[in-house]
């Protein structure tokens, strides 16, 4: 039996979350156009006759001198000692940048347990072999051409390729999770992430970083046998500015009240029971200041 921790990372929008949910075959990283979508390590869970792996989605790796970046880029730095293994994802439509250098000279050390992933392969603007002379360069030797696949997380050409090899790679060990779980989220965390998910979807540019999702109340309703029958949530979209809170409400109430809709219609596709959602919209000033409220909410 083999079992592995396996840690994705690479710069912001490098297609980490896409590959994540692509390898699990379910909904487990939020995604969006949006670069640092992702603000925690995010575990997805695939399980196998040969054994059990644990992906860990982190933060995208940016250079940052504001307090919220360096919890994001040092969240995505401690991944790698505690994975066995790693997967680096290069975005092969972009050139790389200052950050590809520094998460070399991380991965350097621990190139033996590294696979580098050259993503959107499917795109036209893709240039494989900029990518490949830059790793060459920067990091000469450290890399076989065996642990370098390029690779669609889109449209998953390649990825069975690397699941087979994470396996080869895997040292023997216990499973960690029982065979049905794909993911280790808890129910509060999730309704957050898929909250958030629509109001940056919703707003775009304006205010994606400026947001975060607080649950005021949850309450699940029980059948009489025990089950789950519902789960009442009470929300607050939380922005920086009375600006944007004008932004996520929208004329009339109408982006709270899509972002309401998609959410709720989302959980109830993701949860085995009704989700009943409550979503307001309040401000907290310079949040993204505040050390206490960051260490609670990026773990």
């Amino acid at each position: 039996m083999k079992s592995a921790f396996v840690s994705i990372i690479g710069r912001p929008s490098a297609g980490k979350s896409t590959l994540l949910n692509k390898i699990c075959g379910e909904k487990v990283s939020i995604v969006s156009p949006v670069p640092q979508t992702t603000r925690n390590k995010i575990r997805g869970i695939i399980t196998r006759d040969t054994g059990q792996l644990v992906f860990i989605d982190t933060p995208g790796y940016h250079n940052s001198d504001k307090k919220f970046n360096n919890y994001l880029k040092d969240l995505a730095g401690s991944s790698l000692a505690e994975s066995d293994l790693v997967l680096y994802v290069i975005d092969t439509t972009r050139a790389p940048g200052a950050e590809e250098e520094e998460l070399l000279e991380l991965l350097k050390p621990i190139a033996a347990k590294t696979l580098i992933l050259f993503n959107k392969t499917d795109l036209p603007e893709k240039n494989i072999q900029r990518a490949a002379a830059y790793i060459e360069e920067k990091a000469p030797g450290c890399f076989s051409p065996e642990s370098i696949f390029p690779v669609s997380a889109e449209s998953g050409d390649g990825i069975s390729r690397v699941i087979q090899h994470l396996y080869d790679m895997a040292p023997e060990g216990e499973q960690m999770y029982p065979d049905d779980y794909y993911t280790d989220q808890q129910p509060e965390f999730r309704v957050m992430e898929i909250i958030r998910e629509k109001a940056i979807n919703i707003s775009r540019q304006e205010l994606p970083h400026s947001i975060y999702v607080e649950i005021a109340d949850m309450e699940m309703k029980h059948n009489e046998d025990g089950s789950v029958k519902k789960l009442w949530v009470r929300a607050f979209l939380v922005a920086e500015r009375e600006s944007q809170k004008g932004i996520l409400v929208g004329h009339g109430g109408e982006n709270i009240k899509n972002i309401r809709g998609d959410a709720q219609r989302e959980l109830n596709q993701i949860f085995p029971y009704r989700v009943h959602l409550d979503l307001r919209v309040k401000v907290n000033q310079k949040w993204r200041r505040n050390d206490g409220l960051l260490k609670r909410m990026l773990f």
